[in-house]
C-alpha cells in the first residue's frame, strides 16, 4: 500500500519561502510520477506540480512557473516543493498524490484519477499573510 505524508506547511508572510516534504512508501511500480495539488477554501482542486522519479522530468502549472520548484531524493523516497516568492493567493492545503507514469506530466496533474493517481497523502495547510 502506498502512504504518502506532508510536512512542511505554515504561516508565511508574502514574499516568502516554504519547503513541502513528501515522504512516500509502499510503490510496488517502478516508473512513478508524484505530483503536488492544492485546494484552498471554496474553490476546487489544482494540480500545482508534478514530477517522474525516473526521469526527473517536471512539469509546472502556469500560476507556479518560475516560483516553486519540484524535486526528488529518491534514496530517502521524498519529494520537495520549493515555494518562493508566495502570495496570499497561494494560500491552500497542499496535497501529494503518486501514481504510475502512465501519461505525460501535465496530464497527470490535470486528471490525476484518470491516469490511476489515486493514492493521496492528507494535505499541509500552507497560508500566506498579506
Amino acid at each position: 500500500e502506498v502512504q504518502l505524508v506532508e510536512s512542511g506547511g505554515g504561516l508565511v508572510q508574502t514574499g516568502g519561502s516554504l519547503r513541502l516534504s513528501c515522504a512516500a512508501s509502499g510503490f510496488t511500480f517502478e516508473d512513478v510520477a508524484i505530483g503536488w495539488f492544492r485546494q484552498a477554501p471554496g474553490k476546487e482542486r489544482e494540480g500545482v506540480s508534478c514530477i517522474s522519479r525516473s526521469e526527473g522530468s517536471t512539469y509546472y502549472a502556469d500560476s507556479v512557473k518560475g516560483r516553486f520548484t519540484i524535486s526528488s531524493d529518491n534514496a530517502k523516497n521524498t519529494v520537495y516543493l520549493q515555494m518562493n516568492s508566495l502570495k496570499p493567493e497561494d494560500t491552500a492545503v497542499y496535497y501529494c498524490a503518486a501514481g504510475e507514469y502512465s501519461a505525460p506530466l501535465r496530464e497527470l496533474l490535470l486528471s490525476p484519477a484518470s491516469y490511476g493517481m489515486d493514492s493521496w497523502g492528507k494535505g499541509t495547510l500552507v497560508t500566506v499573510s498579506s
